[in-house]
């Protein structure tokens, strides 16, 4: 398009969830609460995987990563969609926008191999169990840790690089309450199809291959429980999977469905509600099911309540 006599724009603004007052302050409460929940139980899980010896496995140091990770992921946009509850003039610098797209999809991607990894620790702990420790030694669990991160945050660097380059010459307002993909590159008058084209196509590979190779592992852990003589072993053997299995489910479902399009027409008012929930929701949701479906977590919360209680005895018999 051609940019002459347009003026560039410095700013987006947030068009968030229209609708009265009282309904915006409504979700205002809902979504504050989810949020600092979040906070709060990822972070317990980290105070809890840190501090309990017996928890300081590979399956936990990942979980630990995990919940450390979707602290950062659900800041990166929550506190955007806040703000456009309480009033309808949010705004963000267009570098601040390309910056927040750069760590929401390197957050999402280092989430996508993280999960494939937790599950390859899985395949291997249930499949290969009298190897596992040589397999997965402290040293080779913190080499997968530590290569989720960097391939997270590699993966989106291509498409940020060209989208920095694109030109916005207005309209600015975003019609979603963080600078996802579609919104952005409908407010640009520059050719946008290679940019498009290579956002589709890093987000597609991350998402289906670290799918894929989630989706095989599992494969040949419910080969290896059907093989199981018992229902009481096998039974056992599915729990110690069953937690990340169903936080798999739940996020896949989501991002698939959002992101796993060719470029095309985007409805941007189902995109924000499922946007809502991996970006608020989910958050919340893993620690939940790690912590009410896992019985080493909750033991472990047990034994950190009853030194919390142990503590607080003592101080009030000092007084």
């Amino acid at each position: 398009m051609d940019g002459t006599n347009q003026t560039t724009v410095t700013e987006f603004i947030f068009l968030g969830f229209s609708g009265v007052l009282s309904l915006r302050l409504t979700l205002f409460v809902v979504f504050l609460t989810v949020y600092l929940l979040s906070l709060m139980g990822n972070t317990l899980i980290i105070f809890i995987v840190l501090t309990d010896i017996t928890l300081q496995t590979p399956m936990y140091i990942f979980l630990g990563n995990l919940s450390f990770l979707e602290m950062w992921y659900t800041t990166a946009t929550v506190p955007k969609l806040l703000a456009t509850c309480l009033t309808q003039v949010v705004t963000i610098s267009v570098s601040g926008c390309i910056t927040q797209y750069y760590f929401f999809f390197s957050m999402g991607a280092t989430e996508c191999i993280l999960l494939a990894v937790m599950a390859y620790d899985r395949y291997l702990a249930i499949c290969s169990p009298l190897r596992y420790s040589l397999l997965m030694s402290l040293q080779v669990c913190l080499w997968f840790a530590a290569g989720s991160w960097i391939g997270g945050f590699i993966a989106p660097l291509p498409p940020t690089i060209l989208l920095s380059h694109l030109n916005f010459c207005g309209p600015q307002k975003i019609d979603h309450f963080f600078c996802d993909s579609d919104p952005i590159f409908k407010l640009s008058c520059s050719d946008t199809f290679l940019v498009e084209a290579l956002g589709y196509t890093c987000t597609s590979v991350v998402i289906l291959s670290s799918f894929l190779l989630t989706m095989s592992s599992y494969g040949y852990i419910v080969v290896t429980i059907i093989k199981l003589s018992s229902q009481k072993a096998q039974k056992k053997t599915f729990s110690t999977c069953a937690s990340h299995l169903t936080v798999v489910a739940i996020y896949y479902g989501t991002i698939i469905f959002a992101y796993v399009h060719p470029p095309a027409k985007h409805n941007f008012t189902i995109g924000k509600v499922i946007s809502v929930f991996y970006c608020v929701v989910t958050p919340l949701v893993n620690p939940l099911i790690y912590t009410l479906r896992n019985k080493d977590v909750k033991k472990a919360f047990k034994k950190v309540l009853a030194r919390k209680r142990l503590l607080l005895t003592k101080k009030m018999r000092k007084f």
